[in-house]
């Protein structure tokens, strides 16, 4: 029945996203990032829904020309470009296995691919209020499903994302969860119907509950980070502030022993066999990275060849030999994937990322059109960039899609307001008239603005 439901929703979408490329763009956004179908469980669990929506979309963007926008060009998105131009250099120069390479190359381009579609397609607060809708509720459909299963299980049962997704693993779908705080507090306060405040205040207590249901300790202190951030960028500072800890305390209290067990774990770091593999594995990348500064090892530096050449052998690391892990960590991972080249684009792209959406924000307090609404989206999206740098410190999530559809917001907004403002200057020449324009002309001293007599 699930298969069903979801090829006749598609369906009945993809002809509207060949006509409006900017709904292809939310499809799939919508399926990348929640993969609906691998909650079925017949023929369409194995379909390739993205690459068919990408197909239509992107027709839909070659031939509707009046759907399609000039490319956003700034320093953030000339860095991202950047980016992705050198993953594609170190992947000629990737250690691992060409097939895998390959593939893996094709997969993350894919994520880039429509995202810089979305650049030039989305424009204006419906649109972007409508993909800030999908971002969110793709990822919160499992905070609240994970948030129901915590209550259930009285927080003892672990809480996992979508399968074969990038949020699949419990820690991954944590930081998604935290990212997704601070968007959700947007929509509840921009939103006038009291019905939907309701239940997103709901939707967002569930998806707290789920984020300590991960049993995450990454997540734990992303969640603290960003819940001081929120209180900061907030409406009401203060009100935020103290419902937020309050919150915290309350679902902490609630978790059981083996919870908080496991949280302990953070200070006692050196007795716990996960926190000495990361550390394990961040000395591998950064011996990796010295040994090929500019390239690094490509995509998937976690291979038995690589860890056997850089791998740390003395004590207490000795235990580890021959084992292989993930980078568990975004900076390690572009680091090692990627040099010092790589490294440094992926910092610049976050910083810019920040830059502008605080450039956004107060640009956008002056604008009547838009101070009702961008300078929060704009300040909520910060949070959430603070809460992917602190969780991803320990994750292997340098190429989650919902990190760079962030910086997409951020981007079309700015786009946004310019174009609008560029609009409204076209405009006014000829709103005002010749005459007006000539009234509104500076005087040269003395005169009385009549015309000139004749002797």
């Amino acid at each position: 029945m699930r298969d069903v439901l979801l090829t006749l929703f598609v369906a009945a979408l993809l002809p509207v996203a060949f006509k409006r490329p900017w709904v292809g763009a939310l499809l799939f956004a919508w399926m990348s990032i929640m993969n609906p179908h691998k909650l079925t469980w017949d023929f369409a669990n194995g379909f390739p829904w993205a690459q068919l929506i990408a197909i239509v979309t992107l027709t839909g963007f070659l031939f509707a020309h009046g759907e399609r926008k000039r490319f956003p060009l700034s320093g953030l998105t000339v860095v991202y470009l950047m980016l992705m131009v050198w993953m594609t250099v170190t992947s000629f120069f990737a250690l691992g296995i060409p097939e895998w390479i390959q593939a893996r190359w094709t997969f993350v381009m894919k994520i880039h691919l429509m995202i810089l579609v979305t650049l030039m397609l989305i424009r204006g607060r419906r649109q972007i209020d409508w993909l800030v809708w999908v971002v969110v509720g793709s990822v919160a459909f499992y905070g609240v499903k994970g948030g129901v299963f915590t209550v259930m299980t009285g927080g003892s049962g672990r809480v996992w994302g979508p399968p074969g997704g990038m949020i699949e693993d419990n820690n991954a779908l944590a930081v998604a969860l935290v990212m997704m705080v601070p968007l959700l507090y947007y929509l509840i306060s921009t939103n006038p119907r009291r019905w939907v405040k309701i239940s997103l205040w709901l939707c967002l207590v569930s998806m707290g509950l789920a984020i300590l249901g991960t049993q995450s300790r990454g997540a734990l202190l992303a969640l603290v980070a960003m819940a001081a951030m929120l209180g900061l960028k907030s409406k009401h500072r203060l009100r935020a502030s103290l419902l937020i800890v309050f919150a915290v305390l309350v679902a902490v209290g609630f978790m059981p022993d083996s919870w908080s067990n496991r949280m302990d774990t953070i200070q006692n770091y050196r007795v716990d066999s996960s926190a000495m593999t990361r550390i394990y594995s961040w000395l591998t990348q950064w011996n990796l990275a010295l040994d090929r500064p500019f390239v690094g090892g490509g995509f998937g530096t976690d291979t038995l060849s690589v860890f056997r050449r850089y791998a740390p052998t003395e004590e207490p690391f000795n235990v580890y030999t021959g084992t292989v892990w993930v980078a568990h960590n975004i900076y390690f991972q572009a680091l090692g994937e990627h040099g010092f080249v790589g490294l440094g684009l992926f910092v610049t792209l976050g910083f810019l990322t920040w830059r502008m959406a605080s450039s956004v924000s107060k640009r956008a307090a002056n604008d009547g059109d838009s101070k009702d609404w961008a300078p929060l989206l704009m300040r909520m999206c910060q949070v959430s960039v603070v809460g992917y740098a602190i969780g991803g410190s320990f994750l292997s999530l340098m190429n989650l899609d919902v990190i760079y559809y962030l910086m997409a917001i951020i981007v079309m907004t700015d786009a946004s307001l310019r174009e609008a403002h560029s609009e409204r200057v076209k405009a006014l020449p000829a709103t005002l008239g010749p005459r007006s324009m000539e009234a509104q002309s500076p005087r040269k001293p003395g005169s009385t603005g009549q015309p000139a007599m004749r002797s």
